[in-house]
């Protein structure tokens, strides 16, 4: 029998469901927490910018940083997310798998997906449903998973 695995999540928290027939309710496997995504940009920095000199002249400028602080704790999350599903499916605990989340979340799981794992990715809906109960979250999806 496939086990099918729902994922909803955004860049602080994310809720893992299972559906084991293809039209039964949704219920709860996993809850993940990242307090960080939800935190402002000055409060994941602990300070300015370095300075450095212009490789001409007498000029001094703010060094930049290749990814925000916030940008950087969602990359970390949804990283973290795709390395506990590789895990659940290899161990075969599901065998499909619908992930939803906000559009720019969901393209940040989908940069960490193994082959293995795009391949038991069914569906991505593009939607915040990661505060929604699971009948909520369950209307979002196919009526058959």
């Amino acid at each position: 029998m496939a086990i099918t695995w729902v994922l909803a999540a955004d860049s602080s928290r994310a809720r893992v469901y299972a559906a084991d027939k293809p039209n039964s309710p949704l219920c709860k496997v996993k809850a993940f927490e990242h307090p960080e995504g939800r935190m402002h940009e000055q409060e994941l920095t602990s300070d300015l910018p370095g300075r450095a000199f212009d490789s001409g002249g007498m000029g001094r400028h703010a060094m930049g940083q290749s990814v925000a602080p916030k940008q950087q704790e969602a990359l970390n999350f949804a990283k973290s997310l795709v390395d506990c599903l590789e895990n659940s499916h290899r161990k075969g605990d599901f065998s499909q798998l619908y992930v939803v989340a906000p559009p720019a979340f969901l393209g940040l799981l989908r940069e960490h997906y193994s082959p293995t794992l795009s391949t038991a990715v069914k569906q991505e809906v593009s939607k915040n449903v990661s505060m929604m109960a699971a009948q909520e979250v369950r209307t979002h999806l196919p009526e058959y998973l």
